[in-house]
């Protein structure tokens, strides 16, 4: 890497759960790695009390106190959060610019859904990079079909036609375009996003050039966009950071032990791991037909049934199961995902687990439920073509049938051969774009080189 001469400070500002914190710790630990920089990643005292330790080598963690407890209400906690972080981050920039001279505060790294904070920056006098936790296809999608644009194309069908993307059908579309009725406060904050393709310094986004090629071709004609993905812990791809096997934070202890003591005993390619997510609620009789459809495969499986789900499970299930499977209520994704006995990721399709899969070279068989999901499954299968997507019946749930049926393509017939074929090479080539002189390796020495003048 190029000597870079000055020194630098820079604030990292996560929405403060899960699946967005744990995409900016790891890009944090990225940027520090480089040398001649500080990181210091602020998030409110209930998360960094979950976090297993308080500093990671050059980053820091500084914990906002709040008197009261967070909203149940999302709409009241992002207020909340925004009253928070806008009524301390002028002291926490005064205070570590005036203990350190030489690392002064230059820029903050923000969650794009913390819109708010670009201005907040600005005023005091320092550069935004807004952080995209999401694909770039999907915020090409939302800033198409943004209500306040007329841009939107459609086909003879219905089928959606935008610039850079494969023809969406409605299945494709995020829930907060195809069904913005059911989530108005959501869909309103999605498009407000867009305010960060005006506004921010830079736009960074958890993917990779050759992954998203066409759409972010596309965007970097309307912005300044970097990919400094995939992130994940460094040990899973490129080992250049030592013992970075961890993310920052989980709010849900996983039974490690138990699930590799099991996985350990099965042959290659033999389980079906099947996980949802963190936040996925499946109704009663999906969860049946799930259940009964993972008996139907004759697979090994391991699936992660959250603590407030099990009491969903049909009651002659675990007798029927018990010889098939695991069931924990929190797992080590990346450990599993990794080990040599898993043969199908049965997901929800979240972008960090979605990132995941690809990294790790897992073929996937996609169930989207709601949000980003759809849309990634679209390019899970008919894209990247690791997966294949379960079809819903008339009444919207997925029968058993259809459940065994898309488990036995990636397991057991031909497809999945092309699958696997096809995930061990997007594999291979997402463990270059973050290794020394890969695409998002060279995006993070360029955004260092912007941080340092």
């Amino acid at each position: 890497m190029e000597e870079i001469p000055n020194k630098s400070h820079v604030l990292v500002l996560p929405f403060p759960v899960q699946g967005h914190i744990n995409p900016m710790i790891q890009f944090s630990k990225r940027l520090a790695s480089k040398g001649s920089i500080k990181v210091t990643l602020i998030t409110i005292d209930s998360i960094s009390k979950s976090m297993p330790m308080l500093e990671y080598g050059s980053i820091k963690i500084h914990s906002i106190p709040s008197n009261d407890s967070p909203p149940e209400s999302y709409d009241h906690f992002l207020e909340w959060f925004r009253s928070l972080v806008c009524k301390t981050l002028t002291t926490i920039v005064e205070t570590l610019s005036d203990t350190d001279h030489e690392y002064p505060v230059k820029v903050i790294v923000f969650d794009s859904i913390t819109t708010w904070a670009i201005d907040l920056a600005h005023e005091l006098g320092l550069k935004g990079a807004a952080f995209f936790t999401q694909s770039c296809a999907l915020s090409v999608i939302y800033y198409h079909m943004d209500p306040e644009r007329t841009e939107v194309c459609y086909d003879g069908c219905g089928n959606v036609c935008l610039p850079s993307l494969p023809l969406l059908e409605k299945q494709d579309l995020p829930s907060f375009v195809s069904q913005s009725y059911l989530y108005p406060s959501l869909s309103k904050l999605v498009f407000s996003r867009n305010v960060n393709f005006k506004k921010a310094d830079w736009l960074l986004f958890n993917s990779f050039d050759v992954l998203e090629k066409e759409v972010i071709d596309w965007l970097r004609t309307q912005c300044r966009i970097k990919t400094i993905g995939p992130i994940i812990p460094s040990m899973y791809l490129d080992t250049r950071l030592k013992d970075d096997k961890e993310y920052g934070l989980s709010l849900f202890k996983p039974n490690s032990e138990t699930c590799m003591k099991w996985l350990d005993l099965r042959e290659i390619g033999s389980v079906v791991y099947v996980s949802f997510g963190s936040l996925a609620s499946l109704g009663e009789q999906q969860m049946e037909e799930l259940a009964f459809g993972l008996l139907m495969t004759d697979c090994y499986f391991l699936w992660v049934v959250r603590a407030t789900e099990e009491n969903k499970l049909p009651k002659e299930f675990m007798s029927k199961a018990k010889e098939k499977c695991l069931i924990v209520n929190w797992c080590p994704q990346l450990d599993v995902l990794a080990h040599r006995a898993v043969g199908c990721f049965f997901t929800h399709c979240g972008w960090n687990s979605t990132l995941e899969a690809l990294s790790l070279g897992v073929p996937m068989v996609a169930m989207p439920q709601w949000s980003d999901q759809p849309t990634n499954a679209k390019f899970i299968c008919d894209v990247w073509q690791t997966g294949v997507r379960v079809k819903a019946g008339e009444n919207g749930v997925i029968t058993r049938e259809e459940v065994a049926r898309s488990i036995r393509q990636v397991m057991e017939e031909e497809k999945g051969v092309t699958l696997k074929e096809n995930a061990s090479k997007w594999k291979q080539l997402a463990k270059e774009a973050v290794d020394d002189g890969g695409s998002s390796d060279k995006n993070i020495e360029e955004f260092l080189k912007f941080v340092m003048h």
